[in-house]
């Protein structure tokens, strides 16, 4: 939709119209045989309408007077393989990349402007007046919307690797449709690019961390690394992980991805070894200049036995927002026996907490000191 109409707003609105009229029509008259072009039709002449109706975009009209869409221009089958073509399409770069990611997450990756802004970091407001920008860029630079021919696919890889990376984030919290959309999507373009060691890295991280999905919770309640049930790991998941990371550090890859999936790789193994994933993610650190790549290191250092150096590090961080600075400092406070500034840092991160099972966790945590 966007792309045929080369307009967010008017794409978003038109949607939103197509879901209202099969709601009513859907209840009445059945389902029809093929929903999604339904939908994707039904939204396209509506947007004609509506920009035929709408006098003072004459020009658009002109630009629009095309014959309305049928059902049968759909083509169902190739749907979901559109949609990462359609994330390349919004990785623009003409637009800041963090535009990009977040554009497209709001546009095709099924998050919420809430759920953006806490991946980014940064208040639900800020990250409206960002997309807001961003469309407002689009349609003033006239900004085409279509698939990049190959050889221009790897200079929109980092945003497209960071908007399904993003997607799987969110899934991994407890959202299990999202989570395996982006190894879906992440599957499908290790294979459109097999020679980006980033994309292998990416997937391979994906599938590991989704293979210990069913220990991360018992009942409603969270359960952290080493005290999962590793016989509910699925051992699949974690070789064929383990086998595209293999495949990316055959190419040589060294990036982000790779380095968090060589993490992943080691966080699996009967004894894990701290030190190297500290010294991992210390590398990862001086590629990145990420404050939460530090926050993990210094999990790493505590969990080798320097309690006091993680705590160093935890405390040099200018996280204030990020609930698990807050939930790793009064781990770290609590074993080093200051309590009262523990439950202080484990109320803090209380009160930033959404997930239901993390502030299940927390509250025991208080609970205990």
């Amino acid at each position: 939709m966007v792309g045929f109409l080369g307009d967010f707003h008017l794409a978003e609105e038109a949607t939103a119209d197509a879901f209202a009229i099969a709601a009513d029509r859907w209840r009445r008259d059945g389902t029809p045989a093929n929903p999604v072009g339904w939908l994707v039709a039904t939204a396209r002449n509506r947007a004609i309408d509506r920009i035929r109706r709408e006098r003072t975009l004459a020009k658009k009209t002109q630009r629009l007077e095309v014959p309305e869409a049928t059902v049968d221009e759909i083509d169902e089958t190739e749907i979901e393989d559109e949609r990462l073509e359609l994330i390349f399409t919004c990785c623009h770069p003409a637009l800041a990349t963090e535009a990009q990611v977040a554009l497209t997450l709001r546009a095709l990756g099924g998050l919420t402007t809430e759920e953006i802004a806490r991946a980014f970091l940064i208040s639900e407001e800020t990250m409206k007046r960002r997309l807001s920008r961003a469309k407002l860029k689009i349609k003033q630079a006239g900004i085409p919307f279509t698939v990049p021919a190959d050889h221009l696919l790897p200079d929109r890889l980092h945003a497209v690797l960071a908007v399904i990376y993003l997607i799987f984030n969110q899934g991994y919290s407890g959202r299990g449709d999202l989570a395996a959309e982006a190894i879906r999507l992440g599957d499908v373009l290790a294979s459109l690019m097999p020679d980006e060691p980033e994309a292998k890295g990416l997937l391979a991280l994906m599938l590991i961390h989704h293979a210990r999905r069913r220990a991360r919770y018992s009942g409603q309640d969270l359960v952290l690394l080493g005290d999962q049930d590793r016989s509910l790991w699925d051992a699949g998941g974690i070789a064929a992980g383990r086998e595209q990371l293999d495949r990316a550090l055959a190419l040589r890859g060294r990036g982000p991805y790779v380095l968090q999936a060589a993490v992943a790789s080691l966080q699996t193994d009967e004894r894990i070894d701290w030190s190297e994933i500290a010294a991992l993610y210390e590398r990862l650190a001086e590629i990145t200049g990420s404050p939460v790549v530090e926050l993990n290191r210094a999990v790493a250092v505590a969990q080798k036995g320097d309690t006091y150096r993680a705590l160093e590090i935890v405390d040099a961080l200018d996280l204030p927002g990020y609930r698990y600075l807050h939930s790793t400092r009064a781990e770290l406070l609590r074993r080093v026996g200051r309590r009262e500034e523990a439950r202080t840092a484990f109320e803090r991160a209380l009160a930033l907490t959404v997930s239901e099972p993390e502030r299940r966790f927390l509250v025991r945590q208080i609970a205990k000191l």
